[in-house]
């Protein structure tokens, strides 16, 4: 199959990624998803501590639980969705360690400074359906239509929005994080349930699915 001319682009963009290191409290390497040509774009929250061995987004534990909702739901394998889907995050290189314990939340300076890149991305794919998985990735892409607002009022439901000036279908996604029980009792296992059921039905996802 021919390389889709974008990919270029979006191997450039990497190169620029992988050489980043303008945040000090951020642990390298800078972990990326690769250069996808796709419709479909998923943003995460950042790696964890073990994501930068591997060389991969969602590539431990919170990741088998997200690419099992896929499989059971849609039968697509991961490596099937790492191929054929545009993997990115708010913060591309792991925060380090919260202070009370559990991973650091990136701050805004350094969500700030991913975001430049985030904007190239989205520019390049000109994505139709973004999957955003997590609070911080849902409050990136969202903005203001959801601060404040609980994953029970989010997740199960598609919401139309432009992000960095291209107009696309979001839908949220909870963390698939082990240290929170919401996806897997109620109401978020049935929300979930929703939410994957939609992605599932869009155009984009059917294509990805059945077109590839």
């Amino acid at each position: 199959m021919a390389q889709h001319p974008r990919v270029a682009s979006l191997k450039k963009l990497h190169l620029e990624l992988d050489a980043c290191c303008t945040c000090p409290k951020m642990q390298r390497p800078v972990v990326h998803g690769p250069p996808v040509f796709t419709k479909v774009f998923l943003l995460g929250q950042a790696p964890g501590p073990h994501e930068g061995k591997v060389g991969k987004p969602f590539a431990w534990t919170a990741g088998k639980t997200m690419f099992r909702w896929f499989e059971t739901s849609m039968g697509i394998t991961e490596d099937e969705f790492r191929a054929r889907i545009y993997m990115a995050a708010v913060a591309r290189c792991f925060p380090g360690k919260a202070n009370g314990g559990g991973d650091r939340k990136p701050d805004t300076d350094e969500v700030a400074r991913c975001r430049t890149f985030l904007e190239r991305e989205v520019a390049i794919l000109q994505p139709e359906l973004v999957l955003a998985v997590g609070t911080l990735a849902i409050g990136e892409v969202l903005g203001a239509r959801v601060l404040g607002k609980k994953l029970d009022s989010i997740v199960g439901q598609s919401f139309r929005t432009t992000w960095h000036g291209v107009e696309s279908d979001v839908v949220p996604l909870p963390h698939p994080s082990g240290a929170s029980p919401w996806h897997r009792i109620e109401p978020g296992k049935t929300l979930l349930g929703k939410a994957l059921g939609l992605i599932a039905r869009h155009p984009a996802m059917h294509a990805v699915i059945h077109d590839a």
